[in-house]
């Protein structure tokens, strides 16, 4: 017989048992008619699960439900149209993919690139937050690795894939409800994240559901929970920017992926309605897209693109007018206008490098749209179809982005300069800054911008890259340029000289006026004018590429890279009260990475007694280890105060006359 406490041992144990077995179907509710509140059950197909609902055989309805979807989804490949990579559905499994895929199985994930995997524990913890970065902890919350574990099951057959995602997805539903915390309602419910897991939900369950483990039940759940967090977005839009407009062209594909759920027609009118509107909003007439970021520029391209399409897909185009189209192309061909022979653009504000594959698939996206534009179809096959532009340099004058070129080649010499009315979160204090291309070389690289937002330790880091001292352009006292708001004096295009001349207000008591002279197609002379009654000191700020190794001329005031294959740079500042310093500098070409570069000054002192300081400098390309001498004089007739230039430069003992009004 039993002693008591054995007894006693025995009933706890029992006790537990049945607790663990209640947690571990608790997910798994009774179906009931309330399963089957969110299912529009009038849906064409839909008529046996509507008949099972009405006559209280729910099993019966939540099966039917299943065989609807696997009968409708057999029929079609996944939906990757709207990811934000090209998935390779044919070619054999990445490397990266399984990599992820089998991670997560272990709870390894990677939430932001840089960072790695991070271990959320057997039992995972969906607050963990390894590295205070926002981006670590937002992007957690996007489980992008499921879309990883659906490839991998696609290719393997493997269900222990399809185990795991069916734990996790529930697991994560169970334990971030919406208003579980303030704080954790920041990370998991920000709309941002819950549109990108609508968005990737779309293929998953796609590609998960053929799965034997993929139960009538766990349907339900997932329809349950993919209706609220659509559900959720409309009401929770972020209030401007690119968020907003990921949102719309998110809650626009889910009512399409998902037309059975009640929402779904709202859920596409509200999309198409929002993206109707900030198109305009956020679309310069010029073109550029109003965060003054290349890379989110291209990112509002894509979004407005696969909007577009996802209502052709449903049949819903002529909800978007004419003019919705004819904006992107606009977008496109001014984002042609900031592409380097590289494909790349300037890292102006929050952007970053991006592989020119990468690139090109987005071209050859957009031009899709586009068949009978030849500058577009150029570019997204590699200049093997269409035509280059029939034009060289170009303003974006509402946006402030300036490119001077003399041709479309990987030989070709180009600045683009940024000076831009205000941007937002993902501009900086910068206007004026510039990169300069030649030879198939970018010698300036804007700075990047490493981080965008955590604890003080990472605020200190992106605050750095965003110190208007770290670009290429003027400071008062190494003071962050309080205001961006730069107004266009002077353009004009020709062949032998083109004229840029801008103003912007940068300090309190202190404007900078810079003019960029692009002559002969060949270097530039960068006039700098500091107006205004602020003391302190004027410094016209350049940094370099990492490798160029420069040599630095005290004397002269004057720094040339050294490059061993000939193509190089000559930075020379011609005012001789000008000092030339070194200065720390970094560029960080992608998120969370930086690297060590040269960086310099020129500096001078401004005080009470002048209203104007005026530094002249010269950017000149040359080929070969022999660093050109260069002079400039100061005819009678120059008036760097009023505008009126007349200067002669003396370039290796061949002399090159410059006269004209600068400001109109």
């Amino acid at each position: 017989m039993m002693t008591l406490s054995k007894k006693v041992r025995y009933l706890y144990f029992l006790f537990c048992l049945l607790c663990l077995n209640k947690g571990m179907v608790q997910a798994q509710q009774k179906i009931d008619k309330s399963s089957f509140t969110n299912i529009n059950l009038d849906y064409p197909g839909l008529e046996g699960v509507k008949n099972a609902v009405e006559s209280n055989r729910f099993d019966v309805a939540a099966t039917a439900l299943l065989k609807y979807y696997k009968t409708k989804l057999q029929a079609n490949k996944p939906d990757f149209s709207n990811m934000e990579t090209t998935v390779d559905t044919v070619g054999p499994l990445s490397t990266a993919t399984r990599e992820t895929a089998d991670n997560a199985l272990r709870h390894l994930f990677k939430t932001q690139e840089s960072y790695g995997f991070f271990d959320f524990g057997q039992d995972i913890n969906w607050q963990l937050w390894p590295v205070k970065d926002n981006e670590v902890r937002w992007q957690l919350h996007r489980v992008k690795w499921w879309l990883s574990m659906a490839l991998a099951y696609r290719k393997t057959k493997d269900e222990k894939y399809a185990k795991e995602w069916i734990y996790q997805f529930d697991d994560w539903v169970k334990k971030n409800p919406l208003g579980l915390s303030a704080d954790n309602d920041r990370f998991a419910w920000r709309p941002l994240e819950v549109s990108d897991r609508i968005q990737s939900l779309v293929p998953v369950i796609h590609i998960f559901l053929q799965s034997p483990h993929f139960t009538p039940e766990f349907l339900i759940r997932v329809l349950n929970s993919y209706q609220q967090q659509a559900d959720y977005l409309p009401s929770h839009y972020a209030t401007e920017g690119n968020h907003r407009l990921f949102e719309a062209q998110r809650v626009l594909f889910a009512g399409g992926s998902f037309p059975e759920l009640k929402h779904a027609d709202d859920w596409r009118k509200s999309g198409i309605d929002v993206l109707n509107t900030e198109i305009k909003k956020q679309v310069y007439s010029d073109g550029v897209q109003f965060e003054l970021s290349p890379v989110y520029h291209a990112a509002s391209i894509d979004i407005f693109t696969k909007a577009y399409r996802s209502a052709q897909n449903f049949g819903l185009e002529h909800e978007f007018p004419a003019s919705y189209k004819t904006t992107i192309e606009k977008m496109v061909l001014a984002f042609i206008n900031i592409t380097f022979p590289n494909y790349n653009q300037p890292m102006f504000g929050d952007s970053w490098i991006r592989k020119k594959d990468f690139k090109l698939k987005q071209f050859s996206s957009w031009a899709q749209l586009f068949p009978d534009n030849p500058f577009i179809q150029y570019f997204a096959s590699d200049g093997k179809q269409g035509k280059a532009p029939t034009w060289l340099s170009n303003a974006s004058s509402n946006a402030g982005f300036y490119t001077f070129r003399n041709g479309w080649t990987n030989a070709a010499t180009i600045l683009m300069l940024k000076a831009s009315p205000p941007g937002e979160f993902h501009a900086q204090p910068d206007n004026g800054t510039f990169e300069l291309w030649t030879n198939g070389r970018n010698f300036t690289p804007d700075a990047g911008c490493f981080v965008y937002s955590g604890d003080a330790a990472i605020m200190k880091k992106r605050d750095w890259f965003r110190q208007t001292r770290v670009h290429s352009t003027l400071t008062l006292n190494n003071e962050n340029m309080i205001i961006t708001k730069a107004q266009q004096n002077k353009w004009t295009t020709d062949k032998d000289l083109t004229v840029l001349t801008y103003t912007n207000p940068s300090y309190n008591n202190l404007k900078h006026q810079r003019t960029v002279l692009f002559v002969d197609q060949k270097y530039f002379v960068v006039i700098d004018r500091a107006i205004g009654n602020a003391v302190g000191k004027i410094g016209i700020h350049y940094q370099l590429k990492e490798d160029s190794k420069p040599d630095y001329n005290n004397k002269t005031n004057a720094v040339n890279t050294t490059y061993s294959d000939g193509n190089n740079l000559l930075i020379q500042c011609f005012n001789r009260e000008a000092s030339l310093k070194q200065e720390e500098g970094k560029v960080s070409y992608s998120y969370g990475e930086e690297i060590d570069r040269p960086a310099f000054v020129f500096e001078t002192a401004k005080d009470s007694h002048e209203n104007m300081r005026t530094l002249v400098s010269i950017l000149y390309p040359y080929q070969g280890n022999t660093i050109p001498k260069i002079s400039l004089t100061e005819n009678k007739g120059n008036n760097y105060r009023d505008g009126l230039l007349d200067i002669k430069l003396t370039l290796d003992g061949k002399v090159k006359s410059l006269k004209l009004d600068i400001n109109q």
